[in-house]
């Protein structure tokens, strides 16, 4: 029995040092400048982070800060399913190497996981532009 899904792990080089681009994504209100994918817009409750998101608004529980450049984050859908979305900062040399793995939904075509894919791709070039635009 096989119960894994179709994955897809896609990465970006950033040429900063890791604790400031860590520091940068371990804010969730940082989210909207770059990851539009996740939201347009962030803001925290007495209970959670709720995301206007491409598909309506959608609540978001990120990792607790960690000294091991972990950076997951649970999406919640309006149908009650939970997203799991892995998130990686390793060192590179002076900078650092932003790992995410995106995984395919059961419901999800082919071509809404391309596109899907194109869309962190996207998102992860936008985080890199923004992050080195400021060295």
């Amino acid at each position: 029995m096989n119960d894994t899904v179709e994955s897809r792990t896609l990465s970006v080089r950033i040429a900063r040092p890791m604790a400031e681009v860590y520091a940068f994504l371990a804010e969730p209100h940082h989210f909207p400048q770059w990851a539009s994918g996740l939201c347009s817009a962030i803001h925290e409750t007495d209970e959670a982070w709720l995301a206007e998101t491409p598909h309506g608004m959608m609540r978001v529980r990120f990792t607790p800060p960690n000294d091991y450049g972990v950076l997951d984050h649970y999406v919640q859908t309006p149908h009650g399913d939970e997203l799991y979305v892995p998130m990686r900062l390793i060192p590179n040399g002076t900078g650092c190497e932003l790992v995410f793995t995106l995984f395919r939904s059961g419901s999800m075509s082919t071509e809404e996981f391309a596109r899907d894919a194109e869309w962190v791709e996207r998102d992860l070039a936008t985080l890199q532009q923004l992050l080195e635009s400021v060295a």
